[in-house]
């Protein structure tokens, strides 16, 4: 690094590599991990998890804002962004009290990420990390002055670096306003039942804990959702299966521990579910001619588990989408009909993608959503379609959206397939409309085959950058998915066929089949190597068919049999 460094405490400059090296003799600052100063009960430190956005903390020219993913614990965390001439600091001034000992802690991920108090009275303290890629705490310890009634505690990264995360911020010691001395964190839930099973569901209950303001549930280890009240439904289970299941309460001062564990089997599978294979490949059939190989269905090559015709067209009704065959393929509506019918004979599925990148089908009220359910089912009973595909590049409405998929759900039954194409920056984070559709409906989500390309650099779930045409840019995103509360079933890798499938973010079949076997086996990873595995990933997604087959079906040749041989 070549950067030049100002001291954000003393104004004064000097090279980045002579600071990391002198930085802890010189200035004292506290090593990572320290030992409290103070044991206490309470932390002073005001919405210390983000659980409220940033309220209580004031961060500079407007760099912070709060993700679901990753968090430490809770179901935020702070997401600040350093800019040439600013560090990003986010900061809150606590009430304590004179000549007294505190300890300062918090869990970070990122690049020179900083930790500190100023306004002691005596020797402001700092911590830091010059590089995170996982959640790292920070610790100090600090004692006040003979007039000190206040301190303020902040965090920060560096001049033009990348964004950092904090989560967990905790002051320790004698609080100042006997007011308000800080509240404790909740203690852990009691009486954690399971309820009605289902072959994919369990319903949970359990009592409430004195100052909780919110419950997280965990599945076999892994939060999969937080919920306001004292019940919830786990869902997208498989049949037949044993899961494990924990509950924790949340306030603005942090998580409880884990309440005592409860196990629940889901029941016997009917069989009436989508008939997709455990590892499936999807790709795009195009109903247009744009210089790639024109194909019937029946010409779609036989690795392809999911076809996606695409794409259905806006109508003059809002939200109701048609479907017309483009006269320029010579191909008769009996024909097509009957090609699908093939394919479905020979175990595939077959569904109607709607969008595109031109698309301007627009689901934004109930009477929109009604009319996008009716039209897709009417398209579904006449040519035989299995089910939806969902690629609006230019937006949707969450609740709207997941009103359709519902009302379609309810119409085509337990078989129905409903797959999606977000963009990368639709899946960055839980709160984002494609991805909280997804978690809205994942009790009938098929797969979520995110595009990884024609895309700009993007957070992975370790709070690092990546940029597209890597292993490390298709394991470190789809980690945002499969930690963020989707099943690994749910999650698929989308990528272009050939260089001229895509304007940019082409890669080798090795390399998809590398991330896949990262994912599932945790081998063959870049950097970037995840906390743990996911076997049960779906597969692979490419655009399209067409251009697969223009390639020499290269693409379809080199990851269909390795997703069909995962474990």
């Amino acid at each position: 690094m070549h950067h030049a460094i100002r001291s954000t405490r003393t104004g004064t400059r000097r090279r980045l590599g002579a600071f990391l090296a002198t930085a802890l003799a010189a200035t004292g600052l506290a090593a990572l991990g320290g030992s409290p100063a103070h044991a206490a009960d309470v932390n002073l430190v005001k919405n210390p998890g983000f659980e409220s956005g940033i309220s209580n903390w004031t961060c500079s020219s407007d760099s912070g804002t709060t993700v679901g993913s990753p968090v430490h614990s809770g179901t935020s965390a702070l997401k600040a962004t350093p800019a040439g001439s600013d560090d990003a600091q986010c900061a809150q001034t606590v009430s304590v009290k004179p000549n007294s000992s505190y300890a300062l802690s918090a869990w970070v991920q990122g690049s020179y990420v900083y930790l500190g108090a100023s306004g002691t009275g005596t020797t402001d303290v700092s911590t830091w990390t010059p590089s995170a890629s996982g959640w790292q705490q920070l610790s100090t310890t600090f004692t006040t002055g003979a007039n000190t009634t206040s301190v303020t505690v902040y965090t920060h990264g560096w001049y033009g670096q990348p964004a950092y995360l904090a989560d967990d911020v905790t002051l320790t010691g004698p609080g100042g306003d006997p007011g308000n001395p800080g509240d404790p964190a909740p203690a852990a839930p009691g009486g954690l039942t399971a309820g009605a099973v289902t072959p994919t569901s369990v319903a949970l209950s359990w009592n409430p804990s004195s100052g909780a303001t919110g419950y997280n549930v965990y599945q076999d280890g892994t939060k999969v959702q937080s919920v306001s009240g004292t019940s919830a439904t786990a869902t997208g289970l498989a049949p037949s299966t044993a899961y494990r299941f924990e509950v924790t309460a949340t306030n603005a001062t942090g998580e409880s521990p884990k309440s005592a564990p409860v196990t629940a089997t889901t029941g016997a599978g009917s069989g009436n579910g989508p008939s997709v294979p455990k590892h499936a490949v999807t790709g795009y059939w195009q109903n247009f001619n744009n210089g790639a190989t024109v194909q019937k269905i029946a010409d779609v090559q036989s690795q392809y588990d999911i076809i996606a015709v695409a794409f259905a067209d806006a109508t003059t009704t809002p939200g109701a989408v048609g479907f017309t065959l483009d006269p320029s393929l010579n191909y008769s509506e009996a024909a097509f009909k009957a090609d699908i019918a093939a394919k479905q004979s020979a175990g595939k599925n077959v569904v109607i993608s709607i969008g595109g990148e031109r698309g301007t089908v627009s689901v934004n009220d109930s009477a929109s959503a009604n009319n996008f359910a009716d039209s897709v089912y009417a398209l579904m009973q006449k040519y035989g379609f299995n089910g939806v595909d969902i690629d609006l590049e230019n937006g949707l409405n969450p609740t709207h959206m997941t009103q359709a998929l519902r009302a379609l759900s309810a119409k085509a039954g337990s078989k129905l397939v409903i797959t999606m194409a977000p963009q990368t920056i639709d899946m960055q984070s839980a709160s984002a409309g494609y991805f909280k559709t997804a978690l809205n409906i994942k009790d009938i989500l098929t797969v979520v085959n995110m595009q990884y390309y024609n895309s700009g650099s993007m957070n992975g779930c370790d709070g690092k950058v990546y940029s597209q045409g890597t292993v490390d840019f298709l394991t470190a995103l789809a980690c945002i998915q499969l930690e963020g509360g989707l099943d690994p079933s749910q999650v698929g890798l989308g990528l272009p066929a050939s260089t001229r499938g895509a304007g940019s973010g082409y890669v080798d079949p090795s390399v998809v089949n590398n991330a896949l076997d990262c994912l599932a086996k945790g081998t063959s990873c870049g950097s970037f190597k995840p906390s743990r595995t996911y076997p049960g990933i779906r597969g692979a997604m490419t655009w399209s068919t067409n251009w697969d087959a223009t390639a020499a079906n290269t693409w379809s040749n080199g990851v269909g049999p390795h997703v069909h041989g995962l474990p």
